[in-house]
C-alpha cells in the first residue's frame, strides 16, 4: 500500500480527488472503472482553471504576456512528457488528441508512404480497436496483408509463431504495453528486438501503461510510442505521440492548416519542423497544461508507491472475487496491472453492473473495445473491475460484498 513514508498516505490522496467524495443514492461511491478514465486531482483541476483566468490567449504567435505565458506553459508541458517517457529531444513529443489519434497519424503518414501491395502489419489479438482498425484501413488502401499474433488461455502473447508472423515483408508491428480488458503486460522488449532485425517499425500503444510504471522509450527502443492524457490523470481529448526524430523527419504531414507551416503561398507550401509539422491548428492548449500537471502529480506519488499499493488491490481483489461461486476471471498472467475482468456463471454482466450501479460501485461491462479478444474465449464481453491508485483495500471488500449480493438476487 501507500505508505506514510512517502509523499502521500491513501487518505491523503484520496482528498485530492473531488470526485470521489460522493454518494450514489444511498452509497458512497466506490470508483473502479480507471481503466476506461481515471478520475482527476485538484493539481490538475486548477491548472486548467488557473489557464482560463490567468493565461487564456492563444500560443507561439503572439507577443503579449498572456500569450508568452500561455506558450511558456504549453512547451513546459512538452518538456514534462519529453522526461516522463525519456526521449532524446522535445521535438520528438507530438501532442494528439489521444491515443487514437495518435495511431491513426502513424497509419496515415508513416504507414501510407512506406506500407505497399504484399506488405504486411503485426497486431496482437489483444488490441484495442483503435490499434486494429487504423491499420486495416491502411492494409486494404494498400494491399497489404494484417497478420495477427494470437494468445493463450492466459491471456498472454503466444510467440511460438512468430517466426513466421514476422518475416521479411513486415512493414509495421503494432501492439499494445498493457492489455486494456484483461491487463496483461506484454514483453514488448523482446518483440521490438525481433521486429527490428526484421526491420520493421513498432508502434506501441501505452495508454494502459502510463499510470502503473514508469515508461522509458530509449530503453525500450520503440519507434513510436502513445498515450491519452485522461488515463493518467489528466484532461480528456489529450494525448501524445513519441516518435523518433529520423521517423518524423522523414514523415509527411497530416493535417494541413495552421502552425504546421513554412512558408505558404498560392503556388507551392513548404512544411514546419516536427512536432509542429503534425499541430496543425490551436491545439487543446489546456489539455496540454493539464497533463503536464497530471505528470508532476505522478512523478510527485511515485512509481514505487503506487505499484506497491496497486499490486496490493490487485492480490486482494482475486483472492475476494474468486471466492465466489460460479466466478471466472479472465487474464490471469503473472504479469498484469490491476485490472479484473470476469463473469459469472448463468449471468449477463450488464446484470451484474447494473445492481452494482445501483449499490454505488462503478465497473465497466460489455466487450471493452475488444471484440475479437472475447471471440477468442468465446464470449460476448465482460465485467472488468479496474484500479487506480486512489482505491483502497475496504473498497475491494465493498466490491465484493455488493457483487456476492447481487448474483445472490440474480440467481
Amino acid at each position: 500500500m501507500i505508505e506514510a513514508s512517502t509523499q502521500y498516505t491513501i487518505e491523503s490522496l484520496r482528498k485530492e480527488f473531488p470526485l470521489l467524495h460522493q454518494r450514489l443514492g444511498n452509497y458512497d461511491l466506490v470508483y473502479m472503472d480507471n481503466a476506461a478514465t481515471t478520475q482527476k486531482p485538484l493539481s490538475v483541476i486548477r491548472a486548467i482553471e488557473n489557464y482560463y483566468t490567468r493565461d487564456n490567449a492563444n500560443i507561439h504567435r503572439g507577443v503579449h504576456q498572456i500569450a508568452t505565458r500561455a506558450t511558456e506553459a504549453f512547451e513546459g508541458s512538452r518538456e514534462k512528457v519529453r522526461s516522463f517517457l525519456n526521449a532524446s529531444l522535445k521535438e520528438e513529443i507530438i501532442f494528439t488528441s489521444g491515443t487514437t489519434d495518435a495511431i491513426n497519424l502513424v497509419a496515415q503518414t508513416y504507414g501510407r508512404v512506406n506500407v505497399r501491395a504484399g506488405d504486411e502489419i503485426l497486431i496482437s489479438a489483444l488490441e484495442h480497436h483503435s490499434n486494429i482498425v487504423p491499420w486495416q484501413m491502411l492494409a486494404e488502401e494498400k494491399s497489404a496483408v494484417l497478420r495477427v499474433i494470437p494468445v493463450n488461455d492466459q491471456g498472454e502473447w503466444d510467440l511460438s509463431e512468430l517466426d513466421s508472423l514476422l518475416n521479411d515483408r513486415t512493414r509495421i508491428v503494432a501492439v499494445n504495453h498493457v492489455s486494456n480488458s484483461l491487463g496483461t503486460i506484454n514483453p514488448i522488449e523482446q518483440l521490438i528486438h525481433r521486429a527490428h532485425q526484421k526491420s520493421a517499425v513498432v508502434v506501441i500503444d501505452g495508454a494502459q501503461a502510463v499510470s502503473h510504471f514508469p515508461i522509458d522509450v530509449q530503453a525500450l527502443g520503440c519507434d513510436f510510442y502513445c498515450f491519452s492524457g485522461h488515463k493518467l490523470y489528466g484532461p480528456t481529448g489529450i494525448g501524445v505521440l513519441y516518435g523518433r526524430t529520423d521517423l518524423l523527419e522523414s514523415m509527411p504531414p497530416w493535417r494541413g492548416g495552421g502552425e504546421m507551416i513554412d512558408r505558404v503561398s498560392f503556388e507551392k507550401t513548404t512544411y514546419n519542423v516536427p512536432p509542429y509539422k503534425f499541430e496543425a491548428g490551436t491545439p487543446h492548449i489546456e489539455g496540454v497544461i493539464g497533463l503536464g500537471a497530471a505528470i508532476d502529480f505522478v512523478c510527485d506519488l511515485g512509481w514505487q508507491a503506487i505499484h506497491q499499493h496497486e499490486r496490493a488491490l490487485l492480490r486482494h481483489a482475486t483472492e475476494c472475487l474468486l471466492g465466489i461461486s460460479g466466478l471466472k476471471i479472465y487474464g490471469t498472467s503473472a504479469q498484469k496491472v490491476g485490472v479484473i475482468s470476469f463473469l459469472v456463471e448463468g449471468i449477463h454482466p450488464y446484470d451484474i453492473g447494473t445492481l452494482l450501479d445501483s449499490q454505488g460501485i462503478a465497473v465497466r461491462t460489455g466487450h471493452h473495445c475488444t471484440q475479437p479478444l472475447w471471440e477468442h474465449y468465446g464470449i460476448p464481453g465482460t465485467v472488468r473491475a479496474s484500479f487506480a491508485s486512489y482505491n483502497t483495500l475496504e473498497e475491494i471488500d465493498q466490491l465484493t460484498a455488493a457483487l456476492q449480493k447481487s448474483v445472490d438476487m440474480l440467481r
